[in-house]
């Protein structure tokens, strides 16, 4: 095998060595896909084993063409802009035949939907809001009748402790 210098990605950040070394690392490691990866990428020969043990398997990224990084230095960021503004048809319109309702950005809660559960209680307790607690305590027992009894032990110990 020639010795031609291997440059690794990211992880290698600027290391070089042998194809000597990577055939070594491979036979070393041989479980190591990324390594066998980087072997069909510069021998340009597939990886048998990779093909058997991985059909799944997408491309790897380690085979993608590195990214040519002055495209898109030289592509201002004005240049965008303004090429998106003279692009035409960028409004939103609904279709005809779609309904026109009115958009809510509020929920419109009743008496009736209020959101009562333990924690909430609890939490009015913490802040000293023993009636809005005691109040809580009582629609749950409503709501869970095979829980009354505990929640009926609950609100009298607050009431208590007034």
């Amino acid at each position: 095998m020639d010795n031609q210098q291997f440059r690794m990605g990211s992880s290698g950040a600027g290391e070089t060595f042998p194809a000597e070394e990577l055939e070594a690392l491979v036979a070393r490691y041989g479980w190591f896909a990324p390594l066998r990866i980087l072997r069909e990428v510069r021998t340009g020969k597939p990886d048998s084993l990779l093909a058997v043990t991985a059909p799944w398997r997408g491309r790897s990224s380690l085979q993608e063409r590195p990214v040519d990084v002055s495209a898109f230095a030289a592509t201002a960021s004005a240049e965008v802009i303004d090429r998106f503004l003279r692009q035409t048809d960028l409004r939103i319109v609904a279709e005809e035949g779609e309904p026109e309702c009115e958009v809510r950005t509020e929920p419109e809660l009743t008496d009736a939907d209020e959101v009562v559960s333990e924690q909430l209680a609890e939490i009015y307790l913490a802040q000293g809001l023993r009636d809005r607690a005691v109040a809580i305590y009582r629609k749950l027992s409503l709501l869970n009748p095979e829980k009354s009894i505990y929640f009926a032990e609950l609100i009298g110990k607050i009431e208590n402790n007034n």
